[in-house]
Order: structure tokens, then C-alpha cells, then sequence
């Protein structure tokens, strides 16, 4: 019907809908990273398609990073639209070089390395006709800690690329999620430790390059990243978090839980 308001509290009970706003009224701060990555690309969220954003994504990918290549594939699924996107401005050919396995769930969100790695291993297949012989552009989302990134490469060099290019349709992740997705600490994020050039080679690629913050803006219909008031969260990038990283003690947290209950009466 509706996106919920920041800060908004929408009951749903016997008397019907309600709406409550018992807060401060605050600046707008989606978490762009749903663009990027977290949101179905059918959705559509304050107004944006999320596939028509992944698409922009990647056509400012391309004009920021572009490389000769023979080929551009997706790391499925969340890289596709960027992809297509890539392949359309730069003018290289899109192909599905890489096969997903439906059937298995999230890499990056598992408890172990162990564990992870299995899952890429089942989760993806190099399509090694399309691949071999080729200088291959490989379009993903994000890198957090680089397993997956690392087995992909690894996988389609396998499958015969003469040259493997990575492009990220986000900024590099250097800051931890505190918000509710199940993201490491920032010393288990592989752009907290090292520079996009050590990056490249930690995962084996012959060149790698992630949006720009400012591109990231372009392609949500900003002129940039407002830097006093950014748009949108992008703390997992930026370190700029938009509520103060402070543990509310016993007493605060006892009087918020009072008056929303109070509120909902």
C-alpha cells in the first residue's frame, strides 16, 4: 500500500490498522545496501524499482571501471542486473558464464569458513564453453570476506579464462552493519585490512574495482553523496552511522519499552 515511515510504528490487531509516530521526526536513511543487494529485485521501495537501480548501478560501474574484455557474467543471482547493466554501457557482450544452484541459501551470512566454502562450491558452476579462451568481466554485488569472491575466480580460471576482471556494484565493505544484518566484525572484512589493489590480488583477478561512493548516488537519481547529510545509510561503507553507537543502559531502555506500550493502547 504504503513504505513504512522512518521511525513510524504500524500496528496491525483486532481494532484494524493504526499508525504511531511517538519519535523525533529524523532524516530519511534507507539502507542502500537493499538496493544494492538485500531487497528482491521485483520490489520496489520509496518509489525506486530495485532491478532499474541495479541496472543503473551497473552502467556507472562501467563508465567508472571499464576494461577491453570479451565478456561480461554475472555472479548470480544479486549481480545480474548490474551486470546486464555493465554489458549494456560498455558494449562488451552479457552471458550467464556462471550456473547458480537454486537450492542453496546465502554464502556470506554462514557460521563457518568451512561451511562457506562448501556453499559456493555447491552454489555455483562455471558454464566453461562461454568461459574458456576468454577475457572474462566478472560482475558481483559486494565482497565481505572474500571467500566467495576468491572460489569464483578460481573456479572460471579452472574453467579456462585467459584474463579474469572484477567489478563490485557496491563500495568496498569496511564497517560492520550494526542494524540487523548479520555482518562480521570489521576485522573478518577483507576491505577493512587491506587496499583495493591487495584485495585484487587476495582473490586472484587481473584487475578489480568497485563503485564509487559518489556513483553509487548517481545511479539512485542523486547528483552525489550529500557529505553533511548523506541520503541514504551507507555506514557499511562509509563508517558515517546515522544513530550514535551507544548500548542504551537499563533504565533508558525501560522507559522507551513504557511509552511505545502506553503508545499502543
Amino acid at each position: 500500500m504504503r513504505d513504512i515511515e522512518p521511525g513510524e510504528i504500524v500496528v496491525i490487531d483486532s481494532r484494524g490498522v493504526r499508525s504511531l509516530n511517538p519519535f523525533v521526526k529524523k532524516p530519511h536513511k534507507f539502507c542502500v545496501f537493499e538496493y544494492i543487494y538485500f531487497a528482491r529485485p521485483d520490489s520496489s521501495v520509496e518509489g525506486r524499482s530495485v532491478y532499474e537501480m541495479r541496472k543503473r548501478i551497473g552502467k556507472e560501474l562501467a563508465r567508472e571501471a571499464p576494461v577491453e574484455a570479451d565478456i561480461v557474467v554475472p555472479v548470480p543471482d544479486s549481480g545480474t542486473p548490474s551486470a546486464i547493466g555493465y554489458a549494456e554501457e560498455s558494449g562488451v557482450p552479457f552471458d550467464f558464464g556462471i550456473i547458480r544452484n537454486h537450492y542453496v541459501g546465502r554464502t556470506f551470512i554462514q557460521p563457518g569458513d568451512r561451511i562457506r566454502h562448501l556453499g559456493v562450491k555447491l552454489k555455483h558452476n562455471a558454464n566453461k564453453r562461454f568461459i574458456e579462451g576468454k577475457r572474462v568481466i566478472l560482475v558481483d554485488d559486494s565482497i565481505v570476506r572474500g571467500t566467495t569472491s576468491t572460489k569464483i575466480v578460481e573456479m572460471i580460471r579452472a574453467a579456462g579464462a585467459k584474463e579474469v576482471h572484477m567489478r563490485i556494484s557496491s563500495p568496498p565493505t569496511r564497517h560492520s552493519c550494526f542494524y540487523g544484518i548479520d555482518t562480521p566484525q570489521p576485522e573478518k572484512l577483507l576491505a577493512h585490512n587491506y587496499t583495493v589493489e591487495q584485495m585484487g590480488r587476495f582473490i586472484g583477478v587481473d584487475s578489480l574495482s568497485f563503485i564509487s561512493l559518489d556513483g553509487l548516488y548517481r545511479a539512485m537519481g542523486e547528483k552525489g553523496r550529500n557529505k553533511d547529510q548523506p541520503q541514504f545509510c551507507d555506514a557499511c561503507f562509509s563508517g558515517d552511522y546515522p544513530i550514535t553507537l551507544t548500548d542504551l543502559n537499563a533504565n533508558a531502555l525501560q522507559g522507551e519499552l513504557s511509552f511505545l506500550a502506553k503508545a499502543s493502547e
